[in-house]
């Protein structure tokens, strides 16, 4: 982020929405503590203080909360850590709203209104989200983020073993209408907004009907009128390689980029995770067919599995260097709280302690099956092989090789300074300074004399390729 001048990847929807929850004439101060600090003055203006957070930010939040409460000031909490892990801040915290605000905190503010407040707020229902409101972006400054955000979606129709989404926001997708993502997107225009936006979807494509008959063809039509002012990047299954008509609506709306979970090329780990829609299906030829069309496929990938063995690190290699996934997040296996692999693995005796949430440890909370000694040096293993100069370098250029993009106005019309910084640091970091530097001229000069349009995407993975040598280095 530092190298392109902003702060954080994605600015905090939910606290965001819940602020848009709020009574309209109470004043509202957000410090989102990605980009800013949160000092002492912050907490004593406030008569009350929302708080919420994701599993990996629970020491944060514990120190948060002590500050509050020294302060002297009530706190109210939800989101995720607090909706699966409510049991560890009952003492400290509260008010305790978990699940979905559109569905919790009108309660709380109802009791609020009449002085009688209880601890725990829950809905015995998931909310209606054709009733959800537009977030309060003027809380924050756009200008420190690299994307913003907006969500059509909650729900996945799929319930795999390790993910907490179904426990978090169930299986059958609720969506909102095109008109209130248009409001958004409209929303975000006016306030001055002209780069991407990552629909954060669970499954972007969890109801492929709504998607291409309602949705994609409203931001079609929107985008034409105003010009294509933004790129979009989302989340979906690998089914999505299915149907060539939804891609082509996707890319055709603006979205250039979808990350899916792949997690294994194994397949008796696949079933053993209950990943149904990767399963049958040739993985590398369904990655191929979305990049062919237009969108670039980051990939999820997981190690640890009870039927992987040490052969899975060279296959996990193969697949992703044959696939041309640049971006290739790979992470150990986690166990997060009340998912169906919490409760399997709790009941054999195999759980260690507590998730940490933070993918980018070389940490178990579980015992595997594989001897933990050779899955984590074959995690490093498979982490200094992908993220290599060479072979990360090599992997952009089997990328471009197959990569049809559809030329978007967004994409090509406006020069940022933060692009030139890019550049500049991407020339200096990359190609003078730090090693590894003739892998990265090999692919700067393919790309100027083969490919000349895709040069940004170079600079931009050359600096995404940095950040993952950093965090490897640092784990």
């Amino acid at each position: 982020m530092n190298l392109v001048g902003k702060k954080a990847s994605f600015p905090p929807l939910g606290l965001l929405t819940v602020a848009s929850l709020l009574p309209a004439k109470w004043g509202k101060k957000l410090v989102d503590m990605n980009v800013d600090e949160l000092k002492d003055e912050d907490i004593q203006w406030a008569d009350m203080i929302f708080l919420s957070a994701m599993i990996v930010q629970k020491e944060s939040v514990q120190e948060v909360i002590k500050r509050i409460k020294e302060l002297g000031k009530p706190i109210v909490a939800g989101g995720p850590l607090f909706t699966t892990g409510w049991e560890e801040f009952t003492k400290d915290v509260d008010y305790l709203i978990l699940g979905e605000a559109e569905g919790t905190l009108p309660l709380f503010l109802a009791d609020l209104k009449k002085g009688r407040l209880k601890k725990t707020y829950t809905a015995d229902k998931f909310p209606d989200l054709k009733k959800s409101v537009v977030p309060d972006y003027s809380l924050i400054n756009l200008k420190k983020y690299f994307s913003l955000c907006v969500q059509y979606s909650r729900g996945c129709p799929f319930n795999c073993e390790f993910c907490d989404v179904v426990r978090l926001n169930g299986r059958v997708p609720r969506y909102k209408t095109k008109r209130q993502i248009i409001k958004e997107l409209e929303n975000l225009y006016h306030l001055g907004w002209r780069e991407n936006i990552f629909f954060v979807d669970d499954n972007f494509i969890g109801n492929r009907i709504a998607v291409k008959k309602e949705l994609l063809p409203a931001i079609i039509e929107w985008q034409k009128k105003r010009r294509s002012p933004f790129g979009f990047i989302t989340q979906a299954s690998i089914n999505l390689a299915d149907d060539q008509e939804l891609i082509d609506l996707m890319a055709k709306a603006g979205f250039a980029t979808v990350f899916v979970g792949i997690e294994t090329p194994n397949p008796e780990s696949l079933r053993e995770c209950n990943k149904l829609q990767n399963q049958n299906r040739d993985l590398l030829a369904s990655v191929r067919r979305i990049q062919k069309s237009g969108l670039e496929v980051q990939g999820g990938f997981i190690v640890g599995f009870d039927h992987d063995t040490p052969a899975i690190f060279k296959r996990q290699i193969e697949f992703i260097q044959k696939s041309g996934i640049v971006t290739a997040m790979v992470g150990l296996l986690g166990v997060l709280p009340k998912t169906c692999l919490y409760e399997r693995l709790k009941k054999a005796g195999r759980l260690i302690k507590n998730a940490s949430g933070d993918n980018t440890l070389v940490d178990l909370n579980f015992i595997p099956k594989m001897k933990k000694n050779v899955l984590l040096k074959g995690y490093r293993d498979l982490l200094d092989n992908l993220y290599s100069p060479k072979n990360y370098y090599q992997r952009v250029i089997n990328f471009l090789r197959e990569f049809k993009p559809q030329l978007r106005r967004q994409n090509l019309s406006r020069l940022r300074f933060y692009h030139l910084k890019a550049l500049f640091a991407s020339l200096w970091l990359l190609g003078i300074k730090y090693k590894g530097r003739r892998y990265y001229w090999k692919l700067f000069f393919w790309s100027l004399f083969r490919r000349p349009k895709t040069l940004p995407q170079v600079i931009g993975f050359s600096i995404t390729g940095l950040h993952f040598r950093r965090l490897y280095y640092q784990s």
